[in-house]
């Protein structure tokens, strides 16, 4: 019976391992970058125009 406990924890191991990996695997869904690429515009305009300022 002892071997038989040793070998379940490789199994269950390995299991832990599947799952986790198809959980990293998984497609999510992105939003895309238009907010970020709308922010850097905001901040360049923001810094163009304190540079002109000065």
């Amino acid at each position: 019976m002892a071997v038989l406990a040793w070998l379940l924890i490789p199994f269950l191991a390995a299991i832990g391992a599947g799952l986790w990996g198809t959980w990293v695997g998984r497609n999510r869904k992105t939003s895309g970058d238009g907010t970020e690429l709308a922010g850097y515009t905001r901040f360049r305009e923001a810094m163009e125009k304190s540079h002109t300022d000065a």
